[in-house]
């Protein structure tokens, strides 16, 4: 089984929704290729900003558009969006299918080096959802350093970051979602924004795609806007899992939270 994927690594526009749904559409609308699934930054549409009371009104807007966007190119599209939940604020991951409707998930780990942690609430549980016979586990930016978060226990094919990550951690950035692959033996896609935000922090995209071997299988390249469309299979990690079934000698735990 297959699995087309289209990563879109683009600058954003800083806290404009307006202009960076404007500038998705055309990106999106561009796409020639028939594709499953579509993967946006995080914070697409304001960039990382710590203003949610700002921001979370434009929650319906953007998630109709993504709406729109999923059926336009009957693909799943994801991406995350400031929602207020309670009277509490979430970055949230939207699992948006063609169908219209979708699923969440609320990022887990906040970047308290910038301060998320006090504008926003953290989630409490993983999403874990399907695709053309896929098992798919989408996490947000900071999750990607903590690796029991993201512990395969053989309940997923694909892992997906969508990030705001600094230029300055790159390296880090880089390393662990290689890391990522070969210890869940999983695919892994990690999709990142280019360009200065509204505090002058330049991100260099290095959007990256690695097989469950650790392999680079994507060409995009740093610092540059870029879409691409890669198709992935299952039978392959399959057989590769058989042959080296590493998951069956893992260490069983129950995450506390």
């Amino acid at each position: 089984m297959y699995l087309t994927v289209t990563i879109i690594q683009s600058d954003l526009v800083w806290e404009n929704v307006d202009a960076n749904l404007q500038n998705f559409s055309k990106k999106i609308s561009s796409i020639s290729e028939q594709t499953d699934l579509i993967i946006l930054p995080e914070m697409f549409a304001t960039g990382f900003s710590m203003q949610p009371e700002k921001f979370a009104v434009f929650e319906n807007t953007v998630v109709n558009k993504m709406r729109e966007f999923a059926k336009m190119k009957n693909a799943v599209i994801t991406g995350t969006v400031i929602t207020e939940q309670n009277g509490n604020y979430f970055n949230t991951l939207i699992w948006m299918s063609p169908s219209g409707n979708y699923e969440t998930y609320n990022k887990r780990h906040l970047f308290s080096f910038a301060g998320e942690h006090k504008f926003y609430s953290s989630g409490k549980e993983h999403l874990l959802t399907t695709l053309k016979g896929w098992r798919i586990m989408p996490l947000i930016c900071y999750d990607l350093r903590f690796p029991v978060w993201s512990r395969n226990r053989n309940n997923y094919d694909l892992l997906i970051y969508v990030a705001n990550w600094p230029e300055r951690r790159s390296d880090a950035w880089k390393t662990l979602l290689k890391a990522r692959a070969i210890e869940n033996q999983s695919y892994v896609i990690g999709v990142n924004r280019t360009g200065n935000d509204g505090n002058g922090i330049y991100h260099s995209g290095d959007s990256l795609v690695f097989d469950a071997k650790g392999n680079l299988i994507s060409k995009t390249k740093a610092h540059e806007e870029n879409i691409e469309t890669l198709t992935l299979s299952l039978d392959e990690l399959i057989n590769f899992r058989k042959k080296f079934p590493v998951i069956k000698d893992a260490d069983d735990f129950r995450l506390i939270l």
